[in-house]
């Protein structure tokens, strides 16, 4: 299978068990917080897409399908104040207890990954 054929897959969304964590139930709902968060101040689909600079097609398309390229959607949040949330993701492992933070310490950083053939 290619990698397109994979990603559509994957976006689908269809073959997940844990639907709040599956990618399209995530693009949805951050789509849905989005348009929240333009009614909230009160702005115009137009209004937004002339704040932010994505153009109102784009625009459009995010609050019905939940398709936005990453550049557009971190324009939006910070034409809506909200762009302090992208620097919570990928921050890092969240350890358990203080036994497995001391055995990952021990494991050193990995400076790659490995190689899956």
């Amino acid at each position: 299978m290619k990698n397109t054929n994979i990603t559509a897959h994957i976006l689908s969304g269809n073959d997940f068990l844990l639907d709040d964590f599956n990618p399209g139930t995530i693009m949805k709902s951050i789509a849905k917080r989005v348009k929240r968060n333009r009614l909230e101040l009160n702005l115009s689909q137009p209004a937004l897409a002339i704040r932010s600079g994505v153009s109102l097609g784009s625009l459009k398309r995010f609050e019905q399908t939940a398709e936005i390229s990453l550049k557009n959607l971190v324009m939006l949040a910070v034409a809506l104040d909200a762009a302090q949330e992208f620097a919570l993701l990928f921050t890092g492992r969240q350890y358990q207890s203080i036994d497995e933070l001391l055995t990952a310490g021990k494991a050193g950083t990995a400076k790659r990954g490995r190689r899956n053939v």
